[in-house]
């Protein structure tokens, strides 16, 4: 019996590119859009789903398991950029960025949870960034988010295991994606401290984005780790550059890392 998989923010970019590889590979797969009428030339279902709206969970998720009588794979893919000065960002535009890229998914995998430990089997990878294992300027709440989310899988995965319910985080690097296109810009007046070295940063992060390729290896790893008896807790996907900064956070000293990091920044 094929696998049944959800995977959210499905209509473009690492979400779009999973849906498909997934698909390929002999799985039901249902992607979410918050618009999904948009999206009419996927080979996949499409279901309307807002994680900012609880209420959209039950309608999706109830096609599904009506259809299929089980939901074997969640991927909490779904989330969205911010970058800006910590002190030119408004905290109602912080707790936004939770919102959608923690709040929002801690919701759907509660609302998944149920049907998991019913069938005494589930899995549920999250998609965070490999910023989230840093503090990077100028993308300070964006990693924090992705951090918190890879710190509550690992509590998941912890308390889902006498159920046969396994939790695990994939952090990605830099793709090609739009997700510049989408993401939020705190406003930084000419006048700010920040405004010179935030636009500098801004251009270096978007073309970080714009040479990055595509992201099918995000994909080809979750079809992996969907494929794995006993996935393990993280995985990083990205350059070897990208992966390698997260050792070298580990074993250099924080101030050498830190400058590491201006340098690269150019701060």
């Amino acid at each position: 019996m094929s696998k049944v998989v959800l995977v959210t923010g499905a209509s473009s970019g690492i979400g779009r590119s999973i849906a498909l590889c997934l698909h390929h590979n002999g799985y039901v797969v249902y992607g979410t859009s918050r618009s999904p009428k948009k999206y009419s030339d996927l080979p996949f279902t499409l279901l309307a789903l807002d994680l900012h709206d609880p209420g959209s969970f039950a309608p999706a998720l109830n096609q599904i398991i009506d259809t299929h009588q089980r939901l074997d794979v969640l991927v909490n893919n779904a989330g969205a950029g911010i970058t800006g000065p910590l002190e030119d960002t408004p905290v109602a535009t912080s707790k936004q960025a939770f919102e959608t890229n923690f709040f929002g998914p801690l919701a759907l995998i509660n609302a998944v949870l149920p049907q998991m430990r019913t069938q005494r089997s589930g899995l549920v990878i999250n998609i965070t960034s490999i910023a989230g294992y840093m503090g990077l300027p100028f993308r300070g709440i964006y990693s924090a988010t992705k951090s918190a989310l890879e710190i509550v899988t690992e509590a998941y995965r912890m308390e889902l295991a006498p159920y046969n319910v396994c939790f695990t985080a994939v952090a990605p690097g830099d793709f090609a994606t739009n997700i510049a296109a989408g993401r939020f810009h705190a406003q930084v007046s000419e006048d700010s401290p920040y405004h010179k070295n935030y636009q500098a940063t801004l251009r270096l992060m978007d073309d970080h984005v714009h040479k990055a390729k595509d992201p099918q290896p995000m994909a080809d790893k979750i079809l992996r780790i969907i494929q794995t008896n006993k996935p393990k807790p993280h995985y990083r996907v990205g350059t070897g550059l990208q992966k390698f900064s997260i050792v070298l956070k580990k074993v250099l000293p924080q101030r050498i890392y830190e400058r590491l990091i201006m340098n690269h920044y150019k701060l």
